[in-house]
């Protein structure tokens, strides 16, 4: 099968090793390697938004990239992408006229309205992913710069061409894959039937976090482990405030800038002055930035990995340390409902609770047997549901649906209202 890819804010996906577990290109990079591995034939469409892309390059594990010309040669987040959708969507029908693809996946919602725009009088499918809906994250009071917004804080204000466009495109294509159950019901909320939803998720590595590998150094006393992707919005502070009645264990938060930045970053800053106002200081640590391959040393290193993120929609910090045996303790919200099986591979708690979390952790670490069994039952379903290869056999399995005409989602009005937004935002 030819399946054109498109991510037009990917330009890294050449070395996607150096981002962050949940970045777009990460995934993209990996979904297409898993796909090029069962014989199908894969380009990633993206925009050039980095100075020195070559029009062509391979990728690790045999799919090949474009880069297509539209606006300057750097990132332009959301909304700023509209003024240069038109020449997206141009160089997409362009490259599909000289080689036609069986079916296009673009992922995000700006990707989507390129590709449903370049695919307008076209007979091949088009199948959407979007790696974050407007409608959860104003739910979940993230900001559009990535920040959580504290409750009493007024919504920002914002044009509402995300979430209206967003609409447009889920109900246009031909499928949607939705990253976890969660983000099924917003899709179902904005008018997509659910029988044209497909809940796939993001795979994880299974080379690199395994249980087998070498582990971070570390002292006796209990280590708990966070993840700091977005620091504004990863619930840092209550597993900081959690500290104070965990005596004896240690709080490792893996990521965030790089280490000679840890002192001029103000998220950074702010965390260190609580666990000083707490007197926890000398049990949380920074380690700063980390490679993939460092993080999963130091995963396999703690007794748990602690997860209190207000908004996360794929857990795959989380499923990266089941991955290395860690059992895991997350805030039930997003895809940590699907990633964590409570009671099994770990433990839901609400968000934004730190005493309940004290609690828990305090009985998990106290039932050395228990948190073995969690890790142990981590590592088997991280293998069985999140390895690549069943995740790229069920991506197929929705191409092959979307190809047969019956289950088109396409709404002439939505591809007119997304025809028109393309033209207008390029005059």
């Amino acid at each position: 099968m030819k399946i054109a890819l498109v991510a037009e804010d990917a330009s890294a996906l050449t070395h996607p090793a150096g981002s962050g577990p949940g970045s777009q290109e990460t995934r993209v990079a990996a979904l297409a390697a898993a796909l090029a591995a069962q014989d199908h034939d894969v380009t990633v469409y993206a925009r050039n938004d980095a100075p020195g892309l070559p029009d062509e390059d391979k990728l690790p594990g045999g799919a090949r990239a474009e880069y297509l010309t539209a606006g300057p040669a750097e990132p332009l987040p959301g909304e700023d992408m509209l003024p240069h959708a038109r020449a997206f969507a141009d160089g997409l029908a362009s490259a599909w006229r000289r080689h036609q693809p069986d079916v296009v996946h673009a992922v995000g919602w700006t990707g989507g309205l390129a590709a449903l725009a370049a695919t307008r009088d076209r007979s091949f499918p088009v199948v959407q992913t979007f790696h974050s809906l407007r409608i959860a994250e104003r739910r979940h009071r993230i900001g559009r710069d990535g920040s959580s917004r504290p409750r009493g804080v007024g919504p920002e204000t914002e044009t509402g061409a995300r979430s209206r466009l967003e609409r447009a495109v889920a109900c246009s294509a031909d499928a949607l894959i939705a990253a976890s159950s969660d983000e099924t019901n917003d899709l179902a909320s904005l008018g997509v039937p659910r029988s044209a939803i497909s809940v796939v998720p993001f795979g994880v590595d299974g080379a690199r976090f395994a249980v087998e590998g070498p582990a971070a150094p570390r002292a006796e006393r209990p280590r708990l482990i966070a993840v700091a992707t977005h620091l504004r919005r990863d619930g840092l502070d209550t597993a900081v405030r959690a500290m104070a009645e965990i005596p004896g264990a240690e709080l490792l938060i893996v990521g965030g800038p790089s280490r000679p930045m840890l002192r001029r970053d103000e998220a950074c800053c702010d965390l260190a002055r609580l666990a000083g106002s707490l007197g926890v200081s000398d049990r949380v640590k920074f380690t700063g930035q980390v490679s993939q391959d460092d993080m999963a040393a130091v995963l396999r290193s703690a007794d748990l990995m602690v997860d209190m993120s207000w908004y996360d929609p794929f857990g795959m910090s989380c499923l990266e340390a089941m991955a290395c045996g860690t059992p895991v303790i997350a805030s039930a919200v997003g895809g940590h409902f699907d990633t964590v099986v409570d009671g099994t591979t770990g433990v839901l708690v609400a968000p934004g609770q730190p005493a309940a979390l004290a609690r828990r952790i305090r009985r998990l670490l106290a039932s050395p047997m228990l948190l073995e069994g969690y890790g142990i039952a981590s590592a088997d379903r991280a293998r069985a549901r999140y390895s690549w290869d069943r995740v790229a056999r069920e991506t197929i399995a929705v191409y092959d649906r979307a190809r047969r005409p019956a289950v088109s989602l396409a709404a002439v009005e939505d591809l007119e209202e997304i025809e028109e937004e393309v033209s207008q935002s390029a005059a």
